[in-house]
């Protein structure tokens, strides 16, 4: 019989969902030190508490920041976010574009184009075309993806 997969600890799980703290150490309030609740891991609670001691308790933003392990930039960044999203605000976002955002239609029009009249053309001649023809810089690995999935719809 299979055996299950092992259980996640707390640890495993914050990095799977990106709130893990990497620098728990810096975390040096005292509900972090003194009391088991309080994680200094859980990087959503750490900023949590940090803005709940400046708004409940009238701290200090630069004390109260350092002593969370945050610049004082970083709590109204945290500020404005729980302010417009609340809790969820807290959670770190991904960084860097969403999507192949460069890779408009006009720009696979092109690709697509080029492609159907040289079909050895690669990713690096189809990205030196689009820098040519629309002024664009475009990796030719994103090209490469982008027809890679393309072809996989069309399958």
């Amino acid at each position: 019989m299979p055996q299950p997969p092992p259980a996640k600890g707390k640890q495993d799980i914050l990095r799977q969902h990106g709130a893990l703290n990497h620098a728990p150490d810096s975390v040096t309030d005292r509900l972090f030190r003194e009391q088991e609740f309080f994680d200094p891991r859980d990087l959503v609670q750490v900023k949590y508490e940090m803005l709940r001691r400046v708004r409940g308790d009238r701290g200090s933003i630069t004390e109260t920041a350092a002593t969370f392990g945050f610049s004082r930039p970083s709590f109204y960044q945290a500020q404005a976010a729980f302010q417009q999203a609340g809790l969820l605000g807290l959670m770190p976002q991904k960084r860097g574009p969403r999507r192949a955002h460069k890779l408009t239609p006009e720009v696979m029009n092109l690709v697509e184009q080029a492609r159907r009249e040289q079909p050895s053309s690669t990713p690096k001649d189809l990205a030196k075309l689009v820098s040519k023809r629309l002024g664009l810089t475009v990796h030719p690995r994103s090209i490469h993806r982008r027809l890679l999935r393309n072809q996989k719809k069309t399958h």
